[in-house]
């Protein structure tokens, strides 16, 4: 099965000299024609000593961009949360240690108790995880907006989670399951501390308290992280994750129909994303197809897609959707489902005209399969 896109391809945030980059940790919210979504900025470094053309001796700071077209064009916005510990938000990994949040936070006096419920049912609310780092010391929070991302209340804590309050890397993937009930699909550490695995948290009471439900994935060789997550017609809950073992990366398909508790692996959607892995945008259109998105970081360099008929059993062959990415320094998709059917996807992205790392997005038409 080959799928074919229509895309119109913006950019959404770029300046000489800057690196902006990992949308997937934050978010992109909807509401008709107007769009927000959030990213961190920060300086280009002068050669890059791993993936990254990043400057780690100058701070990562969160800024949003926002959309009154559905996405043809973008105005940038300061970020008006409170960000505890320092001046990088979701971005201890990409700063020097001097420059890190996470030593700096006391999740007992730095984040504070929710006052009131969310109600996830309720457009105007949005919700957007965060966290320091990605190590077993990081600490996580979230962030609660009932103004289209124009303010942001919190940063509030994970309550119920102490067993893992200092150890979540967490990350915008939530599931509505009523007004008060949702998932929280959040990555937590191995048992060595380092990044790897993904805990279903779940809150019925509107984020006033929250209750592990169980883990994705057993821990083996590498990690699975990232994941992106929809419920299905049926109730299902179905995941795929970022994941690696040794020099390969790809993409892995987990479901759950309890809620949460339980989880099984159902396939792989995406063989190879590339050197060093790249995490996946999963959004269910209105006739249930499943579109999967992703950055992939071999050459050609740029952003492709999958899409399944079935609910998740089987998968397309990947699409190409651009591959006009100088190097692998791009990709981190989020996306969401426009009102009219149309597929806005959100990412970071280099070129050939600048050694920038900007923000982009592509609006794409619902896929056609042959």
């Amino acid at each position: 099965m080959t799928a074919r896109f229509e895309a119109i391809h913006t950019v959404v945030y770029r300046r000489l000299g800057a690196f902006a980059g990992w949308p997937a940790n934050y978010g992109v919210w909807a509401w008709g024609d107007e769009i927000v979504c959030v990213f961190a900025t920060g300086r280009l470094g002068r050669e890059s000593e791993n993936l990254h053309l990043e400057d780690q001796h100058h701070a990562f700071t969160p800024v949003q961009a926002r959309s009154l077209d559905g996405g043809l064009t973008w105005q940038a916005e300061p970020f008006c949360g409170s960000v505890p510990g320092a001046r990088s938000l979701s971005a201890d990994e990409h700063v020097t240690k001097d420059l890190e949040a996470g030593p700096n936070v006391d999740p007992a006096f730095d984040l504070i108790t929710l006052p009131t419920p969310i109600d996830f049912a309720d457009g105007e609310q949005v919700v957007m995880a965060a966290r320091t780092g990605i190590s077993g010391r990081s600490v996580s929070w979230f962030y609660v907006s009932k103004d289209r991302a124009r303010s942001w209340n919190g940063p509030f804590r994970f309550e119920g989670l102490k067993s893992h309050e200092e150890a979540l890397s967490a990350r915008t993937d939530i599931i509505t399951l009523g007004r008060h009930d949702a998932l929280f699909m959040l990555t937590a550490p191995k048992a060595d501390g380092t990044e790897g695995r993904i805990l279903c948290a779940r809150t019925q009471d509107g984020g006033l308290s929250f209750s592990s439900e169980g883990f994705v994935w057993d821990e083996q060789t590498g990690y699975a992280i990232m994941p992106s997550s929809t419920r299905l017609a049926d109730g299902t809950i179905y995941t795929v994750v970022r994941r690696r073992a040794h020099d390969r990366f790809w993409l892995e398909a987990y479901r759950s129909a309890d809620l949460g508790r339980t989880w099984s692996c159902v396939g792989t959607p995406v063989r190879n994303t590339g050197i060093m892995g790249n995490p996946p945008a999963l959004v269910a259109l209105p006739d249930e197809r499943l579109v999967l998105l992703y950055g992939f970081r071999d050459p050609p360099f740029g952003l492709s897609a999958v899409v399944s008929r079935d609910r998740g059993g089987t998968w397309s062959e990947p699409a190409v959707l651009r591959d006009d990415g100088d190097d692998a320094d791009l990709g981190y998709p989020c996306a969401l489902v426009r009102q009219d059917g149309k597929i806005i996807v959100v990412y970071y992205f280099n070129d050939r005209d600048g050694p920038e790392r900007f923000i982009a997005a592509s609006i794409l038409e619902a896929p056609t399969l042959s």
